[in-house]
């Protein structure tokens, strides 16, 4: 990465030169958190915050290679002729750092434009926190038993296999014990959202396919499982999927759907449950993956497997119009967005970075993210290929991932400073009830290759790492949890 090739040769010019046009503080790393620096082009050029200067070997004194290392790095030419850039750039790479204007150049183009970023140093996983973390079959059968707190669980009934809908169920637990339980019969429940005093499941009448259309239904119970109200969405679409339920301040409520697989839809729905306003709005062949309110209207994500999307989000209003499209990524990484929510005025996006490979086949399909350990478990381990460790394997998954999480402007949706945790992948966002912002970062902790398995190649699993953040998104704390997430891919 040439922002690295740059980092590597940092070494020979006095800080005090620099210091004496930034006149920027410097900020002390400590064993929780690293300040860095990124130029708002590209969100890996990663630089120090105590950085004084570039050095770049290269001899190049023609005006386009000028133009080519300005644009490389990041370097302002506003306000240079064309002479002072050639200068620049000549003082540079050539060591002598004496030209009045270099130092200008590079305080400009450090202190300005730029994001800020912070790496958070995270503990390895030893030996002994795998071995007690981690038993694969004890894990997957765990994957059926409830959580820890106030957790959901829904399903439904049928005869003669999935042919004829009976009832969907749902029930809340306060940890292992059942609190209470409820049905619906109208729709099979696909989902559900908490909110301020109750829950609201949401889904069809049935995926028969025999039979058609396929509405949307809603249902509202309270904290104590009583049913507050029903809704049938009659809005003349032959399917419509809801995937996120946002309540707002008026205690009234958005669904957020996809019709017909190839629509956004926004329903307004009241209070007790009446659909007060609906509209759609050709989107293409992209799924709906996740919503939140953000002002007056709402952020959604989008997203193609086939097409390579995974961190694509567009801002609605709140009639429902498409006012903006973000995209998020760079030249050596994609991203994949996990989750996201509005705090403080921002949006908060919770992501990890894997680095692009030569395989043209990781931009549509997640799995391939791994293709070169693949390329290697095959080469080294032909003859069995479950003889490859855990131990060898681990190291191998985790340094492909960084977790992000980006703070975004609400208008123009830009990054203007983010949060990374390496061997990690970025996980849910919440409010706590004292108001600061939750982030949840999955620790990769142990993985195992499992290639007669047709649902994963790679199941592990992760530590939960719990951050929080004041409403100046300052970092307060940083806890390890009793959590274990699952990985799979």
């Amino acid at each position: 990465m040439r922002g690295n090739d740059l980092l590597n040769k940092l070494e020979n010019i006095d800080p005090a030169y620099i210091e004496a046009a930034a006149k920027s503080p410097k900020v002390k790393s400590t064993s929780l958190i690293r300040r860095l620096g990124a130029l708002a082009a590209c969100l890996v050029l990663l630089i120090s915050a105590g950085v004084g200067s570039y050095i770049y070997a290269e001899d190049v004194k023609n005006y386009n290679e000028s133009i080519k290392f300005f644009n490389e790095y990041g370097l302002s030419t506003e306000g240079l002729t064309r002479g002072e850039i050639k200068s620049v750039y000549r003082d540079i790479t050539t060591k002598s750092f004496t030209y009045s204007k270099t130092a200008e150049v590079l305080a400009n183009s450090i202190s300005t434009d730029r994001i800020e970023g912070y790496e958070i140093l995270q503990e390895n996983p030893t030996p002994e926190n795998i071995e007690n973390v981690w038993n694969i079959f004890e894990y997957l059968d765990s994957k059926h038993k409830n959580k820890g707190g106030i957790n959901y669980k829904y399903n439904s009934e049928y005869v003669d296999g999935y042919r004829d809908f009976v009832k969907s169920n749902i029930e809340k637990y306060d940890g292992e014990t059942l609190v209470w339980s409820a049905s619906v019969t109208e729709f099979d429940i696909a989902g559900y959202d908490t909110v301020s005093d109750g829950i609201i499941v949401y889904g069809q009448r049935t995926f028969d396919f025999s039979e058609q259309p396929y509405p949307a239904w809603l249902a509202k119970f309270d904290n104590n499982g009583n049913l507050k109200w029903k809704t049938l969405l009659s809005n003349d679409l032959e399917r419509e999927d809801i995937v996120k339920i946002l309540e707002h301040d008026d205690g009234s409520y958005a669904a957020i759907s996809r019709g017909e697989l190839k629509y956004f839809c926004l329903n307004l729905i009241s209070h007790d449950g009446k659909p007060t306003y609906f509209k759609k709005t050709e989107i293409g062949n992209y799924g709906i993956w996740n919503a939140a309110r953000l002002g007056d209207g709402y952020i959604v994500q989008l997203g193609s497997y086939i097409g390579g999307q995974y961190a694509s989000i567009v801002k609605v209003d709140g009639e429902g119009n498409v006012t903006n499209e973000f995209s998020y990524g760079d030249k050596d990484s994609y991203y994949h967005i996990t989750d996201m929510i509005e705090f403080n005025g921002n949006i908060y996006l919770s992501a990890y970075a894997v680095p692009n490979s030569d395989d043209e086949r990781q931009a549509q399909f997640s799995r391939y993210e791994l293709s070169d350990i693949f390329d290697y478990i095959h080469k080294n381990y032909n003859s069995n290929l479950f003889g490859i460790s855990s131990k060898e394997l681990t190291p191998m998954v985790r340094e492909k991932y960084t977790a992000l999480l980006l703070v975004c402007t609400p208008d123009g949706g830009e990054p203007k400073e983010f949060f990374s945790v390496k061997e990690s992948l970025g996980a849910k966002l919440a409010i706590s009830a004292d108001g600061h912002l939750i982030w949840n970062v999955e620790s990769i902790a142990d993985i195992h290759f499992s290639p007669m398995t047709s649902s994963f190649s790679f199941i592990g699993s992760c530590n939960v790492f719990r951050y929080a953040f004041d409403n100046t998104g300052r970092l307060l704390s940083q806890v390890k949890t009793d959590e274990i997430a699952e990985y799979r891919r």
